[in-house]
């Protein structure tokens, strides 16, 4: 069973989570943005840590972001197969020591440059970018598995623990864009969402529990 840690705090674009969930095997949601606190890690397989409109740099207005991010060091310590995604890719790196700086949004399909890594595979080298926020300093443990000409790291992995990151959202296919492109300042450009298979990351994440 995976874990998926809820961390929007903007009700009107929550619907990020619930497309991820179209892609995930059984799995339950924690609601780390409402409740805080710590969830019950008894029977997770895995974790999904979501993304947020919230800065990893707003600690005073969302004081939860302390908790969860102890929560993921003790997942890097378990050896907890964990997933972060776009925020939950800065929060870990900003968990384990890095830094993230506010860059400007940029919010369009955009071309990575994957290294060999499981997560990857039969993953095309388009996806969807929408953030503002880059990790600036990776996180002690972590390397950099994707970049693009915007954002030097754009995914990352543990050298040691079950550990992936990726800034860009695997949930957001075509499906997505009608809702994306009135909430935020999309902007189209010579890429197409046919060549986008980013939500092969979700398989392969579960994949890769099962088998740790």
């Amino acid at each position: 069973m995976l874990l998926v840690l809820e961390n929007e705090v903007k009700p009107e674009v929550r619907y990020f989570v619930r497309a991820m969930s179209e892609f995930l095997p059984e799995h339950a949601v924690y609601d780390y943005a409402n409740e805080g606190g710590r969830p019950s890690l008894s029977g997770v397989d895995g974790v999904v840590v979501a993304g947020s409109t919230a800065g990893v740099y707003e600690r005073e207005e969302y004081p939860w972001m302390d908790a969860e991010a102890a929560l993921i060091r003790e997942l890097v310590e378990r050896r907890i197969p964990t997933l972060g995604v776009c925020f939950g890719h800065q929060l870990v790196n900003r968990s384990l020591g890095g830094s993230v700086e506010h860059r400007g949004l940029t919010a369009e399909l955009v071309r990575a440059d994957f290294a060999d890594d499981p997560l990857f595979e039969g993953v095309e080298g388009v996806v969807p970018a929408i953030h503002g926020d880059h990790v600036t300093e990776l996180g002690e443990g972590m390397e950099t598995v994707a970049a693009t000409e915007h954002c030097e790291i754009f995914a990352a992995r543990h050298r040691d623990a079950p550990l992936w990151t990726t800034q860009f959202h695997p949930e957001f296919t075509a499906a997505l864009l009608p809702r994306i492109a009135a909430d935020f300042d999309w902007r189209e450009n010579d890429l197409s969402f046919g060549d986008v298979t980013s939500e092969r990351v979700f398989e392969n994440f579960a994949e890769l529990a099962d088998e740790h």
